[in-house]
């Protein structure tokens, strides 16, 4: 692959990746309740996701689920209400005297890394447009007279650094409103604006429509 075409897919992959989502949403999230160094779990967790759905894409699922209307909604709406069960989950979570926010030890406590790797692995995986989209993209970028692996490395490597940028990004905003909340009826607020965020984004996955 030449420069030009791995810089246009940089360019391509940057702005997409920065386009709130439901990853970004559960970045923000994580980085709002837990910190930053603990979303970066779930970052990984999405990272992994989207390695595994890139290579999916190329061997022809992604477009199995865009000729398929009911596997694409079966993907959809099973993604739609873990969202939608891990905002009312966050939304009812109870407030402990004096624990205006879950960081720290408490954080470890409560969620612990694998748990949060494996949220942002199966909120990565329920977005069957990502897998549809990703089986649009990539051929446009391979040269199908070179060698497909190399290629395909490539590609994914640029996209999956980008995305962890954009969700380390998204973790830092979270985590700087969750900073300012610092009293008793903040942390109410804290549980509502988390589990908001993850309603909204089961709300983005609901719209989505195959390409």
């Amino acid at each position: 692959m030449n420069w030009q075409t791995l810089g246009l897919f940089f360019v391509t992959a940057f702005v997409l990746s920065m386009t709130p989502g439901p990853n970004m949403l559960l970045a923000m999230s994580l980085g709002l309740r837990y910190g930053v160094r603990r979303a970066a779990w779930g970052g990984f967790g999405m990272c992994v996701a989207l390695t595994t759905m890139a290579t999916l894409s190329v061997l022809g699922l992604g477009a199995l689920l865009a000729a398929s209307e009911p596997a694409f909604q079966a993907v959809k709406w099973a993604g739609v209400a873990y969202l939608t069960w891990l905002g009312i989950a966050a939304w009812r979570a109870p407030v402990p005297d004096g624990s205006p926010r879950v960081t720290g030890a408490a954080a470890v406590e409560e969620a612990p890394a694998h748990r949060l790797f494996l949220r942002g692995l199966l909120v990565a995986f329920s977005n069957p447009k990502a897998l549809v989209f990703m089986a649009a993209l990539f051929p446009q970028f391979i040269d199908p007279a070179a060698p497909l692996a190399p290629q395909l490395v490539a590609l994914v490597a640029i996209m999956v650094v980008i995305e962890f940028g954009w969700i380390m990004a998204y973790a830092t905003g979270g985590n700087s409103i969750g900073a300012r909340l610092t009293s008793g009826s903040a942390a109410r607020t804290l549980n509502r604006l988390t589990g908001g965020l993850m309603i909204g984004a089961g709300g983005l996955l609901a719209l989505a429509r195959r390409l």
